[in-house]
């Protein structure tokens, strides 16, 4: 599959067309009007549960992408990452005010980004790996999105209208992540011996995370289908390598679930570095 038709493929998925966009700086609300009240017949546990998870996902996600600010090749992929991570940022915005609704303990989303440890964070473990080069990012950006992108389309006719509204929203944040990453991917397999080396290995790291990802099962209750998502996922995963010209092995998974509280020990000092201003300055405002 050539680059265009590899773009064409993925672009289909956006539905007005416009995916290729980045769409973090809207300012209408996309809550605007939900009610936040849990339908009956939602299991309210379940919900605050993968609520939690997703806005797990998101905020560490944003942390290792903003580990490229000022680093990356150029400036123009430099703000590109930048506008992916404030993507993430308000979707774990939105995920960890709807967990504080529903949990029943009325805590905002400074409480679950600033005043947790790792061992309470419940987000995959792809998602804390060092930042790696630029070609594992791409890598572990294009697992992610794609995952993610798979996981909203479903979620966004969840019986909970919240949850429904944020992953509407999400969609075509999402389109334009995973985007962005394949054609990056091509771009380096196809280049020189040594990006292609570099590409390769990059896939190399992320295809043994596509099991826990394959495995997570918590949105299954709220119509996330993860069974779907995965499919979805392999496929992207396995399209955009024979664009570029990489190969995917027959990856053994790695034992454990971020889901279960399971962390790598990467997790703690990357918010040893996102929390530091707020606990060193509990309480502060500007």
């Amino acid at each position: 599959m050539s680059d265009e038709h590899l773009s064409a493929s993925l672009a289909a998925g956006a539905e007005d067309g416009e995916g290729r966009w980045a769409f973090g700086t809207g300012f209408e609300d996309p809550l605007h009007g939900v009610d936040t009240t849990v339908p009956d017949g939602v299991d309210a546990g379940a919900l605050a549960a993968l609520c939690l998870a997703l806005g797990d996902d998101a905020l560490v996600g944003a942390q290792r992408l903003a580990q490229w600010t000022t680093d990356a090749p150029e400036l123009e992929i430099e703000l590109a990452l930048a506008n992916i991570g404030l993507d993430l940022l308000g979707q774990a915005r939105l995920l960890y005010a709807r967990t504080g609704q529903v949990d029943g303990t009325g805590r905002g989303e400074d409480d679950f980004a600033y005043w947790r440890d790792a061992d309470a964070f419940r987000n995959v473990r792809l998602a804390e790996l060092p930042r790696g080069d630029f070609a594992f990012s791409m890598a572990r950006l294009l697992v992610l999105s794609a995952w993610r992108l798979a996981l909203f389309q479903r979620l966004a006719a969840a019986p909970d209208p919240v949850l429904a509204a944020i992953a509407a929203k999400g969609v075509k944040e999402l389109a334009y992540h995973r985007q962005f990453a394949a054609d990056w991917i091509v771009r380096l397999g196809d280049g020189t011996e040594e990006s292609a080396r570099r590409m390769q290995a990059g896939y190399d790291e992320a295809g043994p995370w596509l099991g826990e990802l394959a495995a997570d099962t918590s949105a299954d209750a709220l119509g996330g289908d993860a069974a779907g998502a995965a499919a979805e996922l392999r496929q992207v995963w396995e399209e955009t390598a024979r664009a570029a010209g990489l190969t995917v092995g027959a990856y053994a998974a790695h034992p454990g679930a971020g889901r279960s509280g399971e962390r790598t020990e990467h997790l703690a000092p990357l918010l040893e570095e996102l929390q530091s201003v707020a606990r060193a300055h509990p309480g502060a405002a500007w």
